[in-house]
């Protein structure tokens, strides 16, 4: 199981970012996927998560409205858009596999990418 994040980068207030992640060696369709977050000196926290065939989604509520997760699955990539990004949006994002509302978290995480924003 590998899980690829990337995307991430130094942006303004008020700016956006997409955030990928490349999954390979599982059926990736057949599993719900989650990005979680950690900024420095805080617990990882969930912030999205997306079901399997992508029709349903959970959102924490710091981000609803202005984050929108969705999937490809025949690219075996789950996306993050971010707009309208806080200060507190700073922090490494990881994918993961997970139960449906992203509560639950299976295997090991990925790499993160490192999202900073600051003017």
């Amino acid at each position: 199981v590998r899980l690829v994040e990337s995307g991430g980068g130094l942006v303004q207030p008020g700016g956006s970012l997409r955030l990928s992640c490349a999954a390979s060696g599982f059926t990736f369709s057949n599993y719900h996927m989650s990005w979680y977050r950690q900024a420095p000196g805080k617990e990882r926290e969930l912030v999205a998560a997306i079901t399997a065939a992508g029709g349903s989604t959970n959102y924490a509520d710091s981000v609803k409205g202005r984050f929108t997760i969705s999937r490809d699955n025949a690219k075996n990539t789950v996306y993050l858009q971010m707009n309208s990004l806080k200060p507190e949006d700073t922090a490494v994002y990881y994918c993961i596999r997970s139960s449906s509302s992203g509560a639950l978290r299976i295997g090991s995480w990925g790499q993160g990418t490192q999202v900073t924003v600051s003017s």
